[in-house]
């Protein structure tokens, strides 16, 4: 006869559906900031090709579709406005991604925590298991100290 509680079934689907939507948004602010990072890197191997040529050398850029004839000189500074442009646009997503993650490491010393204390059986065997692959860092990162027998 075990006094230890056991998890609701809606509950444990419940954190695992929070846990699937973190995992999700961290994976589409990281497909995000690859497709960006892949086109900055277009831009600057164009702006790389241009630079060392005649400013008034015809060239072609695609507007809206639709090829447009212009000089070196026109396109240049309109591709550097872009490319600094695209460069913002990824440093605010990494920092974007950055704090979904601490939303998520955050979540999981919560979880943990609440597991803990509804489960402490469960949590030391899963020490004695060897299982400290996740709770040596929530140990660290919040001054746990699990003394082994």
């Amino acid at each position: 006869m075990s006094s230890q509680k056991q998890i609701d079934p809606k509950k444990q689907q419940e954190l695992q559906l929070q846990y699937t939507n973190f995992k999700n948004t961290l994976g589409q602010l990281a497909q995000k900031i690859g497709d960006i990072e892949q086109e900055a890197e277009e831009h600057k191997l164009v702006i790389e090709t241009l630079d060392p040529l005649d400013a008034d050398r015809k060239c072609f850029r695609m507007v809206n579709g639709v090829l447009v004839e212009r000089t070196v000189k026109d396109v240049l500074p309109t591709l550097k406005t872009n490319s600094d442009g695209l460069k913002q646009v990824i440093e605010d997503m990494l920092k974007q991604y950055k704090s979904k993650q601490n939303e998520l490491d955050n979540w999981k010393v919560r979880v943990f925590q609440s597991s803990w204390a509804l489960h402490p059986r469960h949590i030391l065997h899963e020490v004695d298991m060897g299982r400290t692959d996740v709770l040596f860092p929530l140990q660290k990162k919040n001054n746990i100290q699990v003394v082994q027998p």
